[in-house]
């Protein structure tokens, strides 16, 4: 069973109905929209897609919504392409105007009020490096210190920059409306910046969405794409219900060389607070166009699963490529191999958060993972209505394989996107008599046990506790029917 989660974002190479049950078929455990490109319909379509064909396949897949947040493009260039020189001078202008080789267009009219002399402009994911020479009124004007080509709606960052844009913009808000409506199971909020982002697009789903319920809240993935979210990280995954390692921007907004050390960072600190966290961007990207992918991609993926990373994000692979498919079968061999690895040295022996000082859910479940080792149980079966039983078990990276049951159809889809969980629906049950029943008699349907294996089984009591993990029971199959 492969423990590491793939999250596939979904295109025009990917949106057809056959090519999304090949997807999930392949090993697709999250389907990423990307609301900066595309309309609500396309979106909408693959949403039902996505809902009709994992039901039929009796698989749970998670839908992430990840939204366009003060993304600065570059407005529209004269014939769509045209180079920009190193050396020379340009200017950058929020004026409605056709780019050419010394006028680039933007749409973000605060753009003159953010930048300063000597602050740097990247344009084309940092192909193209600007340098702000003088501010006036309506242009910038920049000398060019790397030049390249440069075509229509291509990404502006501002590194060092802090752009007075909210992260949770107007249209932002339009597509979350949507989002939640159409019954995504995650929203990653891009070009975070600070905790307070984090709360207010919180607080915007709980006043427009609550339902009493904070559990059915659609979770939110703090996206770390700025320098300012590194300096702010802690107080970020307070509030924040996962994390993004958008490594695209984050090689844009800070120096590209120090991005492989901030993503182990990131993970480290993640599996302390059992944040899921995604590693995105590139991973596979020569797949967009190629049957295999480098040596170097492959090694790129394997490290960050060997860095305990809950999943590995594509992007253009999956949803522009021209082998999306192949890619996930070629990113879950990439996966096994760097799991067996893993488990074959027991790198993950000591376990992160071994201190928890009067939390009683974490030491449960860290005590499972002990147990479970020792007694040489065939799984680690949980139970959970809010999805944190299954974050602690799956932060402590046990060889033993994890199955989550829930009754709740949306907890059971985010837990797609946990670590080594495997989710599974269950029935309502009124006692852990009851419970322990049912999971005897699910794994034996699918045939993942045999009577008189061992299981340690981790759930609340009463059963209909929320968010109170304090039951541990050593079990064999089939020993409630013998009594």
């Amino acid at each position: 069973m492969r423990r590491t989660k793939i999250v596939c974002t979904l295109g025009p190479a990917s949106e057809s109905p056959e090519t999304i049950e090949a997807l999930i078929e392949a090993g697709m455990d999250v389907a990423r929209l990307n609301f900066s490109h595309g309309d609500q319909g396309t979106h909408a379509a693959c949403i039902r897609r996505v809902r009709d064909i994992s039901q039929r396949l009796g698989r749970a897949v998670a839908i992430l919504q990840d939204l366009r947040g003060p993304k600065i493009r570059v407005g529209e260039i004269e014939n769509g392409v045209v180079e920009i020189k190193t050396g020379s001078d340009v200017v950058v202008t929020i004026r409605p105007v056709k780019g050419t080789a010394c006028l680039i267009p933007t749409s973000y009219a605060s753009l003159p009020g953010d930048v300063q002399v000597g602050s740097q402009i990247k344009l084309n994911d940092g192909d193209i490096h600007l340098e702000v020479t003088r501010v006036e009124d309506a242009d910038v004007h920049c000398h060019v210190l790397d030049g390249g080509l440069l075509s229509s709606h291509k990404g502006i960052n501002l590194p060092g920059v802090h752009v007075s844009a909210p992260s949770f913009t107007p249209r932002d808000q339009r597509d979350l409306q949507f989002g939640i409506a159409s019954g995504v199971d995650y929203v990653a909020l891009s070009f975070v910046r600070c905790p307070e982002d984090v709360a207010q697009i919180r607080k915007w789903i709980v006043e427009n969405f609550g339902d009493g319920e904070e559990m059915h809240c659609t979770p939110v993935i703090a996206k770390i794409e700025k320098p300012e979210a590194i300096h702010h990280l802690d107080a970020i995954m307070e509030v924040a219900d996962g994390l993004m390692i958008a490594r695209g921007d984050l090689g844009v907004e800070t120096p590209l060389e120090g991005v492989p050390i901030l993503q182990k960072e990131i993970i480290r600190k993640a599996a302390f607070t059992a944040l899921p966290v995604i590693t995105a961007t590139q991973m596979l990207e020569s797949m967009t166009h190629n049957p295999i992918p480098t040596r170097a991609e492959t090694c790129d993926v394997a490290n960050a699963v060997l860095d305990g990373t809950d999943a590995v994000m594509l992007s253009g692979e999956t949803s522009v490529g021209e082998f999306p498919v192949e890619t996930v079968q070629t990113m879950g061999k990439i996966i096994d191999a760097a799991e067996r690895l893993m488990f074959s040295n027991q790198r993950f022996q000591d376990r992160a958060g071994a201190e928890h000082l009067g939390n009683f859910p974490a030491a449960i479940c860290e005590i499972a993972a002990h147990a479970a080792e020792d007694t040489g149980a065939k799984w680690i079966v949980g139970f959970t209505q809010t999805g944190s039983t299954a974050a602690l078990l799956s932060k402590q990276k046990s060889p033993i394989p994890i199955v989550v049951f829930s009754h709740f159809p949306d907890i059971e889809r985010r837990l797609s996107l946990l670590w080594g969980v495997l989710p599974r629906r269950m029935p309502p049950v009124a006692d852990t008599e009851s419970l322990v029943l049912q999971v005897d008699r699910a794994l034996l349907a699918e045939g993942r046990v045999n009577p008189g294996d061992p299981l340690v089984i981790v759930a609340g009591a009463p059963i209909q506790t929320k968010g109170h993990t304090n039951f541990l029971q050593l079990h064999r199959v089939g020993e409630r029917d013998a009594r």
